[in-house]
């Protein structure tokens, strides 16, 4: 994706631009200084530097639960602020995705420069100062494009909301009466919200651990391994 121009001439990528992803992936080639921007319904956004709290902690947190779980479950990857190409208006860095691999039936693919295209499974963000995107523009981004769950941790708020894409709408996942919330797409995924707010992650993974031993989750490995052989397709 080299520019036909020389990296001086192109403009430099800004908070605010309005681009298309050709033109923003261009941009953001040429300053290699840029550690994270995104494209959100056409407009670019550019991220501050993390601290360790709120963002950095709270991260961590979340994709070693998610980390985990991929570990136990063939088939299934998981990313940390991959490039993510939804459309002609959006190219997010989500700060996780857990996604199943092309070959046992997922919907993302990842291209030859080694970006994910199209929508991973589920998708994870940590919301401080970005609450207001995460929650709207990126929401909507993520909701249209076909991502199946969406996690957003509200640092501020102290809150989890995970939402299923149903019938084309996000619809907000309960905690059950233990207060975890467990995934509609990847069986045995159960997340103990208290736990995972107040950084018990002893608790957080005693909990996984417990869907990853379960009958549900040894069917759902069995399936994705089908799926890649071929039995599962028809």
């Amino acid at each position: 994706m080299r520019s036909s121009l020389p990296k001086s001439k192109l403009p430099p990528l800004e908070n605010g631009d309005r681009l298309t992803r050709p033109e923003f992936e261009r941009r953001y080639h040429s300053m290699p200084e840029i550690k994270k921007a995104e494209l959100i319904e056409g407009v670019v956004y550019m991220a501050s530097p993390l601290r360790f709290t709120p963002h950095a902690e709270p991260h961590g947190r979340l994709i070693t639960w998610l980390g985990v779980y991929q570990a136990a479950t063939p088939q299934v990857q998981m990313g940390i602020e991959p490039t993510v190409r939804l459309d002609i208006d959006n190219e997010p860095q989500p700060d996780g995705v857990l996604f199943i691999s092309e070959q046992s039936g997922g919907q993302a693919t990842i291209s030859e420069e080694g970006y994910l295209e199209g929508a991973p499974e589920l998708v994870v963000e940590i919301a401080a100062s970005s609450a207001a995107i995460d929650l709207g523009d990126k929401k909507r981004a993520y909701r249209r494009s076909g991502v199946q769950e969406y996690i957003v941790l509200q640092v501020f708020d102290q809150r989890i909301d995970w939402f299923s894409l149903q019938d084309g709408d996000y619809v907000p996942l309960i905690p059950d009466e233990q207060n975890r919330i467990c995934s509609l797409v990847f069986p045995s995924l159960w997340l103990d919200v208290p736990a995972i707010l107040q950084g018990n992650m002893q608790q957080v993974l005693t909990v996984l651990q417990t869907g990853i031993n379960s009958a549900e989750h040894q069917a759902f490995v069995q399936q994705l391994i089908e799926y890649q052989h071929g039995e599962g397709c028809s």
